[in-house]
């Protein structure tokens, strides 16, 4: 194997992480956000269950909520179609969206423990429902507050991702193996590509969640 397959190997790797990261953001922002206003809800219920849900969750390795959705999913007869690969893909995300959740949940709801309570109580003055104080008032607030620790989780979730390859998925950590099994004599190189591929993946969230941050900052 040569230096430019080496290069399509990593480019089809990184593509992959690309990929799993970038639909479980998505999915792990929308579902965070639930339970942060579940945690937050005026109802007993709701916020026992989103407790719940968080802190089992959270307190489960990432490796056996992954283990859990590659191997119980299947069990259970739940697939998403006939394609192994595509298979894996999905049960990856739904393992990545739902611990990371449980992360951008409690960093959400410390976001909205910062909103002065006048504000809510202002908005029930003027008629607003609690769902419409949540998403009009103290959620657009919340997240602008919490961006930089959610910078953190969400860069946290792209490294998770390397965990991915342990269960059938092309990502980066899966290419650096059949790189190294392709190539023996280069795995210091390899090992060292494979870092400075993270390192740039993470560098650049981290441009622009600091970008985020300028412009999104509330002064206060």
């Amino acid at each position: 194997m040569d230096f430019v397959q080496l290069l399509e190997l990593f480019g089809s790797g990184v593509w992959g992480t690309v990929k799993l990261f970038t639909v479980a953001l998505v999915g792990s922002l929308v579902l965070g956000t639930i339970l942060a206003a579940m945690r937050v809800s005026p109802t007993p219920v709701l916020r026992i269950a989103a407790s719940t849900y968080i802190n089992v969750v959270r307190n489960t390795p990432l490796t056996l909520v992954m283990f859990f959705c590659a191997f119980g999913l299947p069990f259970l007869d739940i697939r998403f179609g006939s394609s192994s690969s595509f298979n894996s893909f999905v049960y990856a995300t739904i393992a990545l969206t739902a611990y990371t959740a449980c992360f951008v949940a409690e960093t959400l709801k410390a976001g909205i423990a910062t909103i002065p309570v006048g504000q809510a109580e202002a908005a029930r003055a003027i008629g607003l429902t609690f769902n419409q104080t949540l998403s009009e008032v103290i959620l657009p607030q919340a997240f602008r507050t919490v961006i930089p620790p959610l910078g953190s989780v969400v860069i946290a979730m792209l490294k998770n991702t390397s965990i991915a390859s342990a269960f059938n998925n092309r990502e980066l950590i899966s290419a650096m193996r059949n790189a190294i099994e392709l190539r023996g004599d280069l795995v210091i190189p390899i090992l060292f590509g494979t870092a400075v591929a993270y390192l740039v993946l993470a560098l650049i969230l981290g441009r622009i969640f600091s970008y985020l941050e300028r412009k999104l900052v509330i002064l206060r």
